[in-house]
């Protein structure tokens, strides 16, 4: 205004005047909205391109829009707003992030990665058994049996049919998800176990067998189904044993295709001997001993499934899968008679597995059958793990 009224002579009144660069401001303002008054007076002061090197940059407007293509922008909702927008997935591979699931919860359905499940078999979470010492075998389907068992000439002293394999027809088994101890019983645990007077005192019957880490050997097969039922646990189906001793891809060994040697199994060895050449104190030293629990390693989370020491499973002998009918078939078989500890009619024999530290490679095999009286009368130098099922974990771990 000092401006105006100094220069008199321009022709126009201050009103005039005034109401022009009103007009001129609003013009500037409408062709470029992102400016504002405050860096029109700085640009006037310092010029345009020290102006904006001074702006603070701005976040880019909020646009909202129906189209789901790449090239136009999505609408960026709020937490309330999401709440009440459609639950279906956008298109383009835009899907919602997917709750994650506790321990505890169960999947609701498994035939996403199970389309040919029977009707009505679900899937359960592994739930961290850490700490109760047992591994998780996630439920699913298994190949069990082999149709072409080349060791049909088994040397062991059994009550198998000689020269006729045990281990055909190769059939789909479903298990639900269920735990494996990762160790056999130790002579330790088990003591305990008659300390708590909860088992009878059994086992071991050899010099040299009785160190606290050896497996527990020499018991019957009622000695092995009493100790788990008294930690909450029962003594794995055949099922459950075979299942847990396949290799990743559903292979005879944990560790894969390659046969049981020294380096991953307690066997006979044919050049070291018995027990990888570990000998035993007392008489026959040749004969070996097993040796202490986990002495390989841990495979998929177990130790000694293969060697050590032969292992009673739950179920009732069958010479073959055949044999057993509708009762080794489908989801979670149990065997003849429900693999209890009840008299079956026509089965004599429980079905033990896994090789020993006694026997060659060919019986350290999770396909491997062998079969004995349960009162293990004439005794064998038989150990055992115990297994739990979803239910029974849940029970031992809120102990």
């Amino acid at each position: 205004m000092r401006l105006l009224q100094k220069n008199t002579h321009l022709p126009f009144k201050s009103t005039e005047i005034l109401a022009l660069l009103a007009l001129s401001l609003m013009l500037t303002l409408a062709c470029n909205p992102q400016q504002t008054p405050q860096l029109l007076e700085f640009e006037q002061e310092f010029g345009p391109n020290e102006a904006r090197a001074e702006e603070k940059p701005k976040e880019k407007p909020k646009i909202e829009s129906k189209n789901t293509d790449s090239n136009h922008p999505k609408k960026e909702h709020t937490s309330d707003e999401m709440k009440k927008t459609d639950p279906t997935p956008e298109k383009h591979g835009d899907k919602k992030p997917k709750k994650q699931k506790t321990p505890t919860e169960q999947h609701d359905n498994s035939s996403d990665k199970h389309p040919n499940a029977p009707a009505g078999f679900v899937v359960d979470t592994c739930l961290d058994a850490t700490s109760a010492g047992m591994t998780c075998i996630k439920g699913g389907p298994f190949q069990r049996g082999l149709n072409d068992d080349p060791h049909k000439d088994c040397k062991q002293s059994s009550y198998n049919k000689r020269h006729v394999p045990n281990t055909q027809p190769q059939q789909t088994i479903w298990l639900s998800t269920y735990y494996m101890d990762e160790t056999e019983v130790t002579n330790e645990a088990y003591k305990a176990c008659v300390a708590a007077k909860k088992c009878k005192k059994a086992g071991p019957r050899y010099v040299d067998f009785g160190r606290k880490k050896q497996p527990i050997t020499g018991i019957s097969w009622y000695d092995a189904y009493e100790y788990c039922k008294a930690q909450g646990k029962h003594l794995p189906s055949e099922a459950q044993w075979e299942r847990a001793a396949q290799g990743p891809n559903g292979e005879i060994h944990p560790w894969g295709k390659e046969p049981a040697t020294c380096e991953n199994a307690v066997i006979k060895d044919r050049k070291k001997g018995r027990s990888c050449g570990q000998t035993k104190r007392g008489k026959h030293p040749e004969k070996g001993r097993v040796l202490l629990v986990c002495s390989r390693g841990k495979f998929n989370g177990l130790c000694d499934m293969m060697g050590n020491a032969e292992e009673w499973v739950a179920d009732w002998y069958t010479h073959n899968w055949d044999d057993c009918g509708d009762d080794c078939k489908g989801i979670d078989p149990l065997g003849p008679c429900g693999g209890g500890d009840t008299k079956c009619p026509k089965r004599r024999y429980k079905v033990v597995k896994g090789g020993s530290w006694y026997w060659e490679s060919e019986h350290a095999t999770s396909v491997h059958r062998r079969s004995h009286v349960p009162s293990n009368n004439p005794y064998h130098h038989f150990g055992f793990r115990c297994a739990a099922t979803q239910k029974e974990m849940k029970a031992i771990l809120a102990k």
